[in-house]
């Protein structure tokens, strides 16, 4: 283990519970943000033949970054296992890349895709409530906020909607890297910081520090919302170097899931070339991930 381990601290289990993971040593930077919840999604399907992706704020955020944007990168995911997305925005320009985006897919027998107008906030009810998403369908919503655009009761919405199966797995971007700047550019940072974080200690929150915040996140999420697992995945502003600009908080109540990520931080961040010889070091190339049938 490392001075500064990823994982956040999880409640009391037994040892065979805990995921195993190596160390972390290889940062990963902004741009390659698509393909870590990509090669995640990509290696989960392998195993559960099937999924949902549900994208918070899926269209790209400036017009120069249409090639690296995860909706796009989960949409090129082969064999496409992915049956269902909803890919939803606010943003005029966003929505017209992902309209665009729609229309350039290939036809693919039994796969819908839905591109939504709007706030997340108030389309998620839309959502959970299509039909689409059973207590046996295998699920990912990404929230790829801006900055506090996901309120805690969408979040709470996504974590309690299935009970009695397998959770909706969050991938939830923490703003690390300008948090404090931002809130001090709200305007009504009591009312807004409250609807945010959902309590009224957003504050002392506010003034941890950027791995603390992380941590407190990852707790919550397993002690309020009940997730098993709660890991801080640091995104870096540069290869290799440069401050964390995000902690992408990766939640889920399934036993393996840490170990798919891990695979995929790993693969996201080296080369091709590196990542194959990985797979193959460690034994994976020509099998499946090492990951229980999920149900359904």
């Amino acid at each position: 283990m490392t001075d500064k381990p990823l994982l956040f601290d999880l409640p009391s289990v037994s040892a065979d519970r805990q995921p195993r993971l190596k160390a972390i040593t290889v940062p990963l930077w902004t741009a390659q943000k698509a393909r870590l919840i990509a090669a995640y999604v990509r290696f989960f399907t392998m195993v559960t033949k099937h999924g949902v992706y549900i994208d918070g704020y899926a269209g790209p955020q400036t017009g120069q970054h249409c090639g690296g944007w995860a909706a796009s990168e989960v949409l090129r995911i082969q064999p496409p296992l992915i049956r269902h997305l909803f890919l939803c925005d606010i943003g005029v320009s966003q929505i017209a890349h992902l309209n665009r985006l729609k229309r350039s897919q290939p036809a693919v027998k039994g796969r819908h895709i839905e591109v939504l107008a709007g706030d997340f906030n108030v389309l998620v009810d839309r959502i959970l409530g299509s039909g689409k998403i059973g207590q046996k369908v295998a699920t990912f919503a990404l929230l790829d906020q801006r900055t506090f655009e996901c309120d805690w009761a969408t979040v709470r919405k996504l974590g309690e909607h299935k009970p009695d199966g397998y959770k909706i797995e969050l991938f939830y971007f923490l703003p690390s890297g300008w948090l404090n700047r931002a809130v001090a550019g709200l305007g009504d940072p009591d009312r807004d910081m409250r609807i945010w974080w959902g309590r009224q200690d957003w504050q002392a929150f506010i003034d941890q520090s950027s791995p603390e915040r992380a941590r407190i996140f990852g707790q919550r999420l397993m002690t309020e919302l009940g997730y098993r697992y709660a890991l801080s995945w640091p995104i870096r502003a540069e290869v290799g170097q440069g401050r964390i600009m995000y902690h992408m908080i990766h939640a889920t109540d399934h036993a393996e899931a840490p170990q798919l990520m891990g695979r995929a931080y790993r693969r996201a961040t080296i080369s091709e070339d590196a990542a194959q010889q990985l797979d193959l070091d460690l034994g994976l190339r020509n099998r499946q991930p090492s990951v229980t049938r999920l149900p359904g």
